[in-house]
């Protein structure tokens, strides 16, 4: 049998779907407070929800018993500074407690990272699987605590874990809604007026899931993946959803001194009234940087053919219309 963990996430719930369109009777945990996403409420005859937080051993223990292979996709995602250290250990320790029971009970896994734990390229050359995020000089506690996670997982492949690692790039995708990602698609439906330089991988979150099953059924172990389908600059990424939306496309640019000045303030508004900010340093500063991503381990692994972003673009903007 086969459990996937954070089943309630825009990724899990999609894999969860994506594995019982396959013929699959599947076990999804999720937290006590977490709702079941509509996505998945159709497919209630496939699926056994248990309440099993990474936190608790003796509930996931419960949770792996009968179990073969799991999909981990659970984790604590945050912007707030106050959330930072709690993401951190809540994400090494909930993944440290799902590797170590996994390998005491011989169970495959597949877990879910980041392309946030991937290092940097030297300018010109494509982001690998060889690069590697240096813990010394990083400041994001998501990025932190993925690359932490990350190492539970080969330290677990190291004591005989049979283990694969996907890191994705931006996951977008139409049942994400107006959140995670589907913010990208509300704030320039809403009128964003400016753009920035900066280059990131976007990618289908049914590929994402698709690859994630194909990386299962092989005999892979101990290695990491990047699952982008393509790299796009901003402003190109704004201009086509503006065109979908049939909106006015952000038409000015903003330099990286000005987003300097507005993570500032949104870190100010966030301070006073007490609710994440709508933008944080590190996501002002990426905003600005060219991080282009190289597919071609994942394409010969499984020999994958990803969904134009273009497609998938027209599909989140057919929903959101709708």
């Amino acid at each position: 049998m086969i459990l996937v963990t954070g089943a309630t996430g825009f990724l899990g719930a999609e894999l969860a779907k994506e594995l019982i369109l396959r013929g699959n009777r599947i076990r999804c945990s999720k937290r006590e407070s977490s709702t079941i996403p509509q996505i998945l409420v159709p497919y209630a005859g496939s699926t056994e929800w248990v309440e099993a937080d990474l936190m608790d051993a003796a509930a996931l223990e419960d949770a792996l018993e009968g179990i073969t292979q799991v999909y981990n996709c659970a984790a604590f995602v945050s912007l707030k500074q106050a959330d930072k250290e709690p993401m951190i250990r809540t994400n090494v320790r909930g993944t440290a407690n799902l590797v170590d029971l996994c390998n005491e009970k011989g169970i495959r896994m597949v877990h879910t990272s980041s392309v946030a734990a991937v290092g940097e390229a030297k300018p010109g050359e494509l982001i690998t699987e060889n690069h590697h995020l240096d813990s010394s000089t990083e400041t994001d506690g998501y990025a932190i605590s993925k690359l932490e996670s990350e190492m539970e997982v080969w330290r677990g492949i190291a004591e005989g874990l049979d283990a694969v690692i996907v890191n994705p790039t931006i996951i977008i995708g139409a049942s994400a809604g107006t959140a995670g990602s589907g913010q990208i698609f509300e704030t320039v439906r809403n009128g964003l007026k400016f753009y920035t330089k900066g280059t990131i991988g976007f990618v289908d979150v049914q590929d994402v899931a698709k690859c994630m099953i194909a990386l299962m059924q092989t005999g892979i172990s101990g290695e990491r993946y990047i699952i982008n389908a393509e790299n796009r600059q901003y402003k190109q990424l704004f201009e086509e959803i503006a065109a979908c939306m049939q909106v006015r496309a952000p038409q000015t640019l903003a330099t990286p001194w000005m987003m300097e000045l507005a993570w500032r303030g949104a870190s100010l508004v966030g301070f006073l009234t007490g609710k994440a900010p709508a933008l944080d340093k590190t996501s002002a500063r990426a905003a600005s940087n060219t991080r282009e991503f190289d597919n071609s381990k994942i394409k010969q692994a499984i020999g994958f053919k990803f969904k134009p972003v273009s497609e998938t673009i027209k599909e989140v903007c057919r929903t959101l219309i709708n």
